[in-house]
């Protein structure tokens, strides 16, 4: 229990500088800004994949039917 009391201290003090009355209410408000981190980080991955996927990566050409029509 220790060790994720101070993970998460670090990860507290990395999002900025402690606010709040007491530790409870501190540790509510980084845990608010680790949700906003992690939610603007998993949204800036998804736009990337998506810029990576539709510019990068091709898609496998379709193929194109001729039709040759006599007269």
């Amino acid at each position: 229990m220790k060790k994720r009391k101070t993970v998460f201290r670090l990860i507290a003090k990395s999002l900025g500088e402690k606010s709040g009355k007491d530790d409870k209410e501190a540790d509510k408000i980084a845990l608010i800004r680790l949700f906003m981190f992690l939610s603007i980080f998993i949204t800036n991955c998804f736009i990337v994949f998506n810029a990576v996927r539709t510019h990068i990566i091709q898609a496998e050409p379709k193929p194109v039917k001729c039709i040759i029509v006599n007269k």
